[in-house]
């Protein structure tokens, strides 16, 4: 499995009921107008067991729909020359999609393109791909992209930060980017890993898109993003960056203190007294995500990943529940929609760090339910946006590839070999 989610973001990509009254800087990226909102198009009625059939034939719909939704244009290019897919929420910074948003969804729908079998021998997609590539990095010139005037509050930059690094990094550790290309994705994604690295949270360690005003002023690191961006960190390692070492063990040290004795991940920050964690139903997303970047970094087991699976599949209806529908955290779980594709994509990156034995069945689990919303056109969407379904797709379409995709980028410090016993 090649690419992490959101709540994009995941809430790897996470919106926010805030709107953001900035006025916008000066955009070397032409303007997306946000798209009208509406309410998901009813689910298909799902067969009573999905067969290895119907999930190629969705693999192969989800990469033609993918393919016809690469939107925008390139800086000096026609705009009908397509370079992204954005990611659409209500957050908005001057009016306008966050350009954060924008990177981080276009590199997620690009990785699980590259990620899906035959893109070797499939023109259409390399060529969505370098466009992508050329789009990604023109975000490091982007004003509200820059680290160096960061300073902290809501700001979903960092999302750009984590998928812009993991899209590029991921393509050279697989010698995938273009020869014309090579010079600007080294540099995007070297410009990439020491912003992510340099927005960690003073003291505390980890990653918030929410956080206090003060670039330096201490505030509570989120289970949502920080395993994203360990994960970007791990895959850039893979790639043969240097990673400081010091900035992943706080990562990893700040989400061993946010699981309760349960196995529930808090909200945000640190959780003080063990035995009062966070309720179940509202917090398998968190699980399943901060459980694997925990296994990943050596700091699971199994026995603690299978737990957030069956934990996802036994509260699944409090995530079903508020798919496509109309605000963010709702009582009484405070379950919000961006959190239901993030789930089921956190799920497939679990299951393939179970023992080989256990997974089959476990993706059974995960395809039924997944195809039990699939849309009457063959997307996945969870928002009430429908350019958002670009989002939904990709995950999807990454979730039933990844059993072909190979193991996680796994951390080990001071260049130790990167291996993990549980990928195994």
């Amino acid at each position: 499995m090649r690419i992490a989610v959101l709540g994009f973001f995941l809430a790897s990509l996470l919106a926010s009921p805030v709107i953001a009254q900035e006025k916008p800087a000066k955009d070397p990226l032409p303007l997306l107008p946000p798209s009208p909102k509406q309410k998901a198009t009813p689910a298909v009625v799902p067969p009573p067991q999905v067969k290895a059939a119907d999930v190629e034939a969705a693999q192969a719909k989800c990469i033609e729909l993918l393919l016809s939704m690469q939107e925008g244009g390139l800086a000096g290019k026609p705009e009908a020359t397509p370079a992204e897919w954005p990611y659409e929420g209500v957050y908005r910074v001057g009016g306008q999609i966050p350009v954060g948003y924008r990177i981080g969804g276009t590199s997620i729908v690009a990785l699980a393109l590259v990620d899906a079998p035959g893109y070797d021998q499939d023109p259409k997609r390399q060529e969505a791909i370098a466009r992508a590539i050329r789009f990604v990095c023109a975000g490091i010139e982007h004003p509200l992209m820059s680290e160096a005037d960061y300073d902290g509050t809501y700001d979903v930059r960092g999302w750009g930060y984590i998928y812009g690094l993991r899209f590029l990094a991921n393509l050279k550790e697989r010698n995938l980017v273009p020869v014309d290309l090579a010079e600007v994705t080294d540099k995007s994604a070297a410009w990439y890993l020491n912003a992510l690295q340099k927005t960690e949270m003073p003291q505390t360690g980890g990653w918030n898109y929410a956080r206090p005003s003060g670039r330096d002023t201490v505030g509570s690191p989120s289970p949502f993003m920080t395993p994203a961006a360990l994960q970007a960190l791990f895959e850039a390692k893979r790639a043969g960056m240097t990673i400081d070492d010091a900035v992943v063990t706080r990562g990893l040290d700040f989400l061993d203190k946010a699981r309760s004795a349960v196995g529930s991940f808090t909200y945000s920050g640190e959780l003080k007294d063990k035995s009062k964690g966070d309720p179940i139903p509202g917090a398998v997303g968190r699980m399943l995500a901060s459980e694997s970047a925990l296994s990943l970094g050596g700091r699971s087991s199994p026995d603690r990943v299978r737990g957030a699976l069956d934990a996802f599949f036994v509260h699944w209806d409090w995530l079903d529940k508020r798919r496509a529908q109309e605000g963010t955290h709702v009582p009484p779980y405070s379950v919000a929609p961006y959190y239901f594709m993030f789930a089921h994509h956190y799920a497939a990156v679990a299951i393939e760090l179970l023992p080989k034995p256990e997974r089959a069945e476990y993706r059974r689990r995960l395809y039924n339910q997944l195809f039990s919303v699939r849309l009457e056109d063959g997307s996945w969407d969870d928002r009430v946006f429908r350019r958002t379904a670009n989002y939904g797709t990709a995950i999807a379409l990454n979730v039933i590839t990844m059993p072909k995709h190979g193991p996680e980028a796994t951390w080990a410090p001071a260049n130790a070999p990167a291996e993990n016993p549980t990928t195994k």
